[in-house]
């Protein structure tokens, strides 16, 4: 395919990629709402802390996949009618979406790797994922400091998550249902 020629529409690997990757996210931030509340005493806690954790490094490794594919594999191109601003605010909430994608499961995994009670993230009950060594070496006193600072990043990141979704959404429907431009049925594998 040559640089001039324009897609139509996402590959089935873009298509896959994102959809598992929504899926996740989206059932990962209404799994730490939930269990976020629960006092430590609940028994289901520790299962659902432990879901929480694989979840968010299942959603790091795949977005980092989807940016490889990204990176390497060509995107349709927004509507030459949408205008100006609009283009622009749709490339940046995608960046911004990206960005959450990375840091809410970044933060996370720093925050464990943090916690002065040092327990492991056991991945979907498999095998034991590694904190990062900087963070999970550091006296306890400097724990309690960043495990502080990386706890409020990934709520506020969960929060930018929340409504860049909404966002996201409103936007996909918009496309459909008002500019009926098409944008939207290319993710869902279908031309423009």
């Amino acid at each position: 395919m040559s640089s001039a020629q324009q897609v139509s529409r996402y590959d089935s690997v873009a298509i896959a990629l994102h959809w598992t990757i929504a899926a996740l996210l989206i059932a990962n931030i209404a799994l730490g709402l939930y269990f976020g509340d629960l006092p430590r005493s609940d028994p289901s806690k520790f299962l659902l802390a432990q879901t929480h954790k694989s979840i968010g490094l299942t959603v790091l490794v795949l977005t980092l996949a989807r940016i490889g594919w990204r990176l390497t594999h060509r995107v349709p191109g927004l509507p030459p009618d949408m205008p100006a601003l609009l283009k622009l605010a749709a490339r940046g909430a995608h960046v911004l979406l990206y960005v959450v994608m990375l840091g809410l499961p970044l933060t996370g995994w720093a925050m464990v790797s943090s916690s002065p009670l040092g327990l492991p993230t056991k991945y979907f009950g498999l095998f034991d994922w590694p904190n990062l060594g900087y963070f999970a070496n550091q006296p306890v006193e400097q724990k309690r400091a960043f495990i502080g600072a990386f706890h409020e990043s990934h709520e506020i990141l969960a929060n930018i998550a929340i409504a860049l979704i909404i966002l996201h959404v409103g936007a996909a429907l918009y496309h459909q249902f008002v500019r009926r431009d098409g944008v939207a049925m290319r993710m869902l594998g279908r031309s423009s």
